[in-house]
């Protein structure tokens, strides 16, 4: 087949999914909120039920990840297993029970002249999602959008391909035999990169706002080509600040945490900042848990001078994510120096800091301005799940719309209500 044949065959393929989601988007916005709780809660019974053939598929797409070489973080994204696919299930079941955000009042009033006016939320409309190596996110996209009343084009990397689509046919049929329209969740059936670039380039008839979750080769792609708002964050520059009274008993299980119990999701700590005030034993006590767990760290002059395994930091290594057992450490000169340097450095994704001091946190948590901050707590709780959503399909760190986990709500926008009772306006 030739150049423009395939162009031909895409064109024609993303247009007929995109007037089904627009389709069905019209119909999913009057579906009731009981309608979708059944099911979600169907579709998370044949994700169960279903679990051997998308295992199946996945060992599949592992092998030939292998095969291809991918990297440690981005295997670990992509392999599953029952434990994995049961928390995709439990997910849905969350998101089922959560309030029905379609409809909820947002805020009302009364005018003089006696109109009523009301803000309501209500669906974006269809929402196209475009991921890499991260097969869950098939299920959480696919919940989360048919809880808000929206419509969801899922574009999966080629290295989930067979995962995505197993996972994909599974919620279709459920939510096919819940007498959902057929283009509610639809998966773009090819791993030709040009269906991304006409999904940016040329849908803007029928997708409202594209969310991109993946490497920042990806994000930055979808920010730099889509001709549809963008929903999502490009890197996951997150920090952990340990001020010079931070309770040493705290201070490490949340960082060897944060850094360690997943290195390769974005609210992994990449960077460890430490208070000039912070005594050399609680640093060691830091410092050392983290090479004990077999983190490699580069640092500042002064955190090597206190354990000779440190490695130097290079210029690049500041601002960098690593999405590996790999942390930059340095000192910075209390909570103003900790600001400073995330504001210099930082992605606006996640940080955090470890103090006793009431005055440093409120000064911290004040002051920096990303979309999630944290006082006492790991980075790795940066999720929608753990924020109670259910699941989420990204972190944004835009100012518009949504900021920080993306989840059934942040996919909803709103509208006026006005009645009358006859009035004109002179």
């Amino acid at each position: 087949m030739n150049d423009r044949a395939e162009t031909d065959d895409i064109a024609v393929t993303m247009t007929r999914i995109g007037r089904a989601a627009r389709d069905a988007a019209r119909r999913l916005a009057r579906i009731s909120a009981e309608q979708k709780r059944h099911a979600l809660l169907t579709a998370a019974d044949r994700l169960r039920a279903d679990s051997a053939v998308i295992l199946n598929a996945n060992e599949a797409d592992v092998a030939a990840a292998l095969e291809h070489g991918l990297a440690p973080a981005m295997l670990d994204r992509l392999r599953l297993d029952q434990q994995r696919v049961e928390a995709m299930a439990s997910g849905l079941e969350t998101i089922a029970d959560l309030p029905d955000p379609v409809g909820a009042l947002i805020d009302e009033s009364r005018r003089p002249n006696g109109l009523e006016i009301q803000r309501v939320r209500v669906p974006i409309g269809v929402i196209g999602i475009i991921y890499e190596s991260r097969p869950n996110v098939t299920a959480d996209a696919a919940a989360l959008c048919i809880k808000s009343g929206n419509a969801v084009i899922l574009r999966g990397g080629s290295e989930s391909y067979f995962s995505s689509r197993a996972i994909h046919a599974t919620l279709a049929a459920a939510f096919a035999g819940c007498g959902f329209p057929p283009g509610a969740v639809q998966m773009v059936p090819t791993t030709d990169r040009s269906a991304v670039g006409y999904l940016l380039r040329k849908m803007a008839a029928y997708v409202d706002v594209v969310v991109p979750r993946g490497g920042r080769g990806l994000i930055a792609r979808v920010q730099r080509d889509a001709r549809i708002p963008v929903l999502g964050h490009l890197e996951g520059i997150c920090h952990v600040f340990v001020e010079r009274s931070a309770d040493p008993d705290k201070a490490v299980p949340v960082v060897v945490n944060a850094k360690m119990r997943r290195t390769g999701i974005c609210g992994a700590a990449e960077t460890l900042l430490l208070d000039d005030g912070l005594d050399d034993g609680t640093a060691r006590k830091v410092l050392h848990a983290l090479l004990e767990a077999g983190c490699e760290l580069r640092g500042d002059p002064r955190a090597r001078g206190l354990d000779e395994r440190i490695d130097a930091a290079a210029d690049d290594d500041w601002g960098h994510e690593f999405l590996d057992a790999i942390i930059a450490v340095g000192f910075v000169d209390g909570v103003a120096g900790a600001v400073a340097h995330i504001e210099r450095f930082g992605s606006g994704h996640t940080d955090a800091i470890v103090t006793e001091n009431a005055t440093a946190a409120e000064q911290f948590l004040a002051e920096v301005d990303s979309a999630i901050v944290m006082l006492n707590a790991s980075t790795q709780f940066a999720d929608g799940g753990e924020f109670g959503m259910g699941a989420e399909i990204g972190i944004a760190t835009g100012r518009l719309h949504a900021r920080g986990p993306v989840g059934a709500e942040q996919l909803t926008t709103y509208k006026y209500v006005v009645r009358g009772t006859g009035q004109t306006r002179a």
